[in-house]
């Protein structure tokens, strides 16, 4: 039985039409329209105790209504919301500071990581435009950079080390 042409254009084009190129986890959204979950209703309007208080309007300041969100979640946590505007680092963080740059840091840190990162997905990703299957890419790229958290889990236990909030050894 000879199976007709346009049959097997069509069962061709079927088995592509799945082989999208969805790029690595991206996260962000596709498109420039407005972000649903960056809106923030106001806080309710109240009357101040005293008028001769207030503070003095700028243009671009902020306002008595505005949301402050990540404050908001730290006051309903416990801590301290003005602990968040502070530039300087706090004097109990000083010492981790100075150890994590005792090499010195570089200027453009979050540039050439960023450089660096799009190289090297760009280097991993040669030959992996082929595909017939959905693959996860971003899992094919960093597999050599992964940790496997049973066999690290393993090795401390090895080294005498607690791992409390681990499963338990396996016999």
């Amino acid at each position: 039985m000879r199976i007709p042409l346009s049959v097997v254009i069509l069962a061709g084009a079927t088995a592509v039409a799945g082989c999208a190129n969805k790029g690595l986890r991206d996260l962000r959204a596709p498109g420039t329209g407005p972000d649903e979950f960056m809106i923030s209703p106001a806080k309710p309007l109240t009357l101040p105790k005293d008028y001769s208080t207030l503070p003095t309007p700028t243009p671009g300041g902020s306002n008595l209504t505005d949301q402050y969100p990540t404050e908001d979640a730290v006051a309903a946590l416990g801590g301290r919301p003005e602990a968040l505007r502070a530039t300087a680092v706090p004097a109990s963080d000083a010492a981790l500071v100075a150890a994590a740059g005792r090499y010195g840091v570089p200027a453009n840190i979050r540039t050439a990581l960023d450089e660096a990162d799009a190289e090297f997905r760009r280097r991993q990703g040669r030959m992996t435009r082929i595909k017939l299957f959905p693959v996860d890419r971003y899992s094919q790229a960093y597999a050599k950079e992964a940790l496997d958290p049973f066999q690290q889990t393993e090795l401390f236990r090895e080294r005498g080390f607690g791992t409390p909030t681990s499963p338990p050894a396996t016999p």
